[in-house]
């Protein structure tokens, strides 16, 4: 068990005004089973009053229309996680399971990936009896086999166009890691977050086993732990994403991104 300070900011520059805009920010971490927050503040730039609500998958959103003219845009987000509460979710009743059973969006899988998952299966014997077993094995045979290099995918990049590149970030590791566990009929989601450190957001899975659901980070190798912050989930990033809107005027726009996580001492 944790306690972590974290610090999110987001700011996007445009080269002309922008006149009206209409956006919802998904960025907000929530109490779960694993993580209880506080000390939450929270600054939309430039400054005004917004709503807030969940989506569909039970994600925080800030959202608004904005009519003032502004050149820059963005929220700065800070607060407090006690993190490690559980190692994982319980499944709650009533929860919708399905949309997370079957392909979906930016991780279904083509021939290339279920060639590898066929492959992967007739190497892992006897010993993967449950569905977490089988998820961890996924998980190590994909963080042997495939390679973080950032620049060469990007937002829009599918499961089987990663696969064949064998290269890519963690949103890729993601899809593919929850490709393979559909492929093997076990629950998977996709989930946004941050963890220990200073640099960009991070994305993981979580996968369903005996009423639980577990955190898996195929990018680093490992379950995820009390050095997690947990954002949002969805079917896959498309539906978790932070910063989604549409705006009249901007011009070009230059997105920047600071995600700081550290351990408060106790």
């Amino acid at each position: 068990m944790k306690t972590l300070h974290f610090d999110y900011w987001m700011e996007i520059s445009y080269t002309e005004p922008v006149t009206e805009c209409h956006y919802t920010f998904k960025c907000l971490p929530k109490d779960t089973d694993m993580q209880q927050i506080s000390e939450l503040k929270v600054e939309i730039m430039p400054h005004h009053d917004y709503q807030r609500g969940e989506d569909s998958w039970g994600n925080v959103m800030i959202y608004d229309d904005l009519y003032q003219k502004h050149d820059r845009f963005g929220f700065h987000i800070q607060g407090t996680a006690k993190t490690g509460l559980t190692v994982g979710e319980k499944e709650n009743s009533g929860e919708l399971v399905g949309p997370y059973s079957y392909p979906y969006g930016l991780n279904k899988a083509g021939d290339r990936i279920k060639a590898y998952y066929k492959k992967v299966i007739e190497t892992m014997g006897e010993s993967c009896a449950s569905a977490y077993e089988t998820a961890m094995y996924f998980m190590n045979c994909l963080y042997r086999d495939f390679t973080y290099e950032k620049w060469i995918t990007d937002v829009n990049t599918t499961a089987e166009e990663a696969w064949h590149l064998k290269r890519g970030v963690c949103q890729d590791y993601a899809h593919i890691f929850i490709a393979m566990c559909h492929l093997a009929k076990i629950p998977a989601r996709y989930v946004t977050g941050m963890m220990t450190g200073e640099g960009y957001s991070h994305a993981w899975a979580e996968i369903l086993s005996e009423g639980i659901w577990y955190g898996v980070d195929p990018t680093n190798g490992c379950t995820v732990g009390d050095s997690y912050i947990k954002i949002g989930m969805g079917r896959d990033a498309n539906d978790c994403k932070i910063n989604k809107g549409i705006m009249t005027g901007g011009g070009l726009q230059t997105q920047s991104i600071c995600v700081r996580v550290e351990e408060k001492p106790e």
